[in-house]
């Protein structure tokens, strides 16, 4: 089992590149299951998230290439429509197998999904959505078995904007002849950029990345090749830390729409941001002013980088809180945080945080993968030596993470247990 040494404080320099969307490759390799043509995805992180996906594609019959950010999938012998316990379990977007498997063979059993542990995540969201579509959905033994002879089209209102359910529902419903409706969908880039695959795949999809989404389905559905989006998440925890600790970081490849709630409050926090088109300069400010957020669906404050912003509230002078409105288990980071000094209080869904002058190497343990992420950025500007266990959380969505921080400057090291 891997774990970062960071010495810090850090002082970090230079220039670091974002790579392709964890999230949106994800949903986008396993759309090519809606077809039997050459599906290629450009611009795909190395992340063990996505070796699971290869897996999962392989076992189903999927012939995949990976290499050098380049996934090819094509077909040549038939699928299974079923996905084992023992790959779903390590990942939640597993369930995005699910319609796509449906849509193109009528019929799929997939085990429960996994991932971090964060909350309980139900796909019940999910399930409805296939029953508007006339599926039969049963569960036996961890596993959820879903039937339909026809599937037909319908209006769906999400009773909350999931963006798994969101994606799923998007991806049944272009291979349904006639239009589907989702309403009060995600709106997150991930959603926009799938569509944008769906579409080049022949299905007519509008209003992606809003409230309401259209789509036209097709008989029949061709590949594609596509770059997926740069990960607004990795660009985000690159500002914090930036904001931190940084003489000046230029993060690049980066889609600055995409991060407008972090930048406002960056900003608001005294940092000094300078925004370009694919790219934001970030200086530290030693005055970091305390400020509130909530985490909310976009474009509001994304969850995914809570953990990181507790960790640079941490150092701020004054009181701060944090609403988390998203996943009900999204504080495990905070015991290991007042282990390196910080001062944090839990009150149910929101931390309340007193700056502290300094924070104090150890030894922390990453629960669940953005967690990790503020871990390191904590780490980074600690006194003295943290050392960060679990690594393989943090893996699952940052690419070669520790070697992108050591070339601006921090001293950061990958040890094998």
């Amino acid at each position: 089992m891997d774990s970062f040494i960071i010495e810090g404080p850090g002082k970090i320099n230079g220039e670091i590149n974002v790579s392709g969307s964890k999230n949106s490759a994800l949903a986008i390799l396993f759309a090519s299951i809606l077809t039997d043509e050459k599906c290629v995805l450009n611009g795909v992180p190395e992340l063990s998230d996505i070796k699971t996906t290869y897996e999962l594609l392989s076992y189903c019959g999927k012939s995949c290439f990976f290499g050098f950010n380049r996934f090819e999938i094509s077909e040549s012998s038939k699928l299974l429509t079923e996905a084992p316990y023992d790959l779903v379990r390590k990942m939640r977007a597993s369930v995005l197998i699910s319609g796509p498997m449906l849509a193109r063979f009528k019929s799929v059993k997939f085990s429960m999904p996994g991932g971090c542990a964060i909350g309980v995540r139900p796909i019940d969201i999910h399930l409805e959505g296939f029953k508007k579509f006339g599926a039969d959905v049963k569960l036996d033994g961890g596993y959820v078995i879903l039937k339909v002879k026809k599937l037909k089209p319908a209006v769906i209102k999400l009773k909350f904007p999931s963006v798994g359910a969101t994606e799923n529902l998007m991806m049944t419903a272009s291979l349904i002849e006639g239009e589907t409706v989702i309403k009060n969908a995600a709106c997150e880039p991930e959603i926009e950029d799938l569509g944008e695959v769906l579409n080049k795949m022949g299905a007519v999809v509008s209003g992606a990345g809003t409230e309401e989404i259209k789509i036209k389905g097709s008989k029949k559905l061709r590949g594609f090749e596509h770059k997926v989006i740069p990960d607004r998440i990795e660009a985000g925890t690159f500002l914090i830390l930036g904001a931190m600790s940084a003489q000046k970081l230029t993060v690049k490849n980066v889609i600055p729409q995409h991060l407008t709630a972090l930048i406002e409050k960056l900003k608001k926090t005294g940092a000094e941001l300078i925004v370009n088109n694919d790219e934001i300069k970030v200086c530290s400010n030693k005055h970091i002013k305390p400020i509130n957020l909530k985490t909310e669906p976009y474009p509001g404050y994304p969850t995914d980088l809570q953990s990181q912003w507790m960790a640079y509230m941490s150092l701020a002078e004054g009181k701060s809180q944090i609403e988390e409105n998203i996943f009900e288990n999204r504080f495990m980071h905070v015991a290991e945080l007042i282990r390196m000094g910080a001062d944090i209080e839990i009150k149910r869904n929101t931390a309340y945080i007193k700056g502290v002058k300094k924070l104090i190497g150890a030894t922390v343990m990453a629960s669940d993968l953005r967690a990790g992420a503020g871990l390191i950025i904590a780490g980074a500007n600690a006194y003295g030596t943290t050392k960060i266990r679990r690594v393989y959380h943090i893996d699952r969505g940052y690419e070669k993470i520790e070697q992108k921080l050591a070339s601006v400057g921090l001293n950061i090291k990958r040890t094998e247990e």
